[in-house]
C-alpha cells in the first residue's frame, strides 16, 4: 500500500523559511510527477508547485521566486523549500505524486497534510 507523508510544518514568523518534506513508501515502481499543493481555511485546495521525474518545476504566480521545490529520486521524497514567508501563506501543505505500483498507469496520491502557519 503507497503513503505519503509530509513534515517539516510547524509556526514561522512572516518573512521567515520553512522545508517541507514528502516521503512515499509502499511497494512503487515508478512515480511520475510529484507536488504541493494547499489548501487554507475556507478556500479550495490550489496547486503551489509540481515538479517531473525529470525534474522540470512548475510553480503557482504567487510563490515564484520564494519556493523552490526539489525532489530525491532515489530516496522517493519531494522537498518544498519556502523562503520570505507571508502571512497568507498559511494553509494546510499536501504533497501529491502519481506513482505507479505496476508497469502500467500512474494513480495520484495524496499526504495528509501538514499546517503552516505564518503569523507574528
Amino acid at each position: 500500500q503507497v503513503q505519503l507523508v509530509e513534515s517539516g510544518g510547524g509556526l514561522v514568523q512572516p518573512g521567515g523559511s520553512l522545508r517541507l518534506s514528502c516521503a512515499a513508501s509502499g511497494y512503487i515502481r515508478r512515480i511520475d510527477a510529484m507536488g504541493w499543493y494547499r489548501q487554507a481555511p475556507g478556500k479550495q485546495r490550489e496547486l503551489v508547485a509540481t515538479i517531473t521525474s525529470g525534474r522540470s518545476a512548475n510553480y503557482a504566480d504567487s510563490v515564484k521566486g520564494r519556493f523552490t521545490i526539489a525532489r530525491d529520486n532515489a530516496k522517493n521524497m519531494v522537498y518544498l523549500q519556502m523562503n520570505s514567508l507571508k502571512p497568507e501563506d498559511t494553509a494546510v501543505y499536501y504533497c501529491n505524486a502519481q506513482i505507479a505500483t505496476t508497469d502500467y498507469v500512474a494513480l495520484d496520491y495524496w499526504g495528509k497534510g501538514t499546517l503552516v502557519t505564518v503569523s507574528s
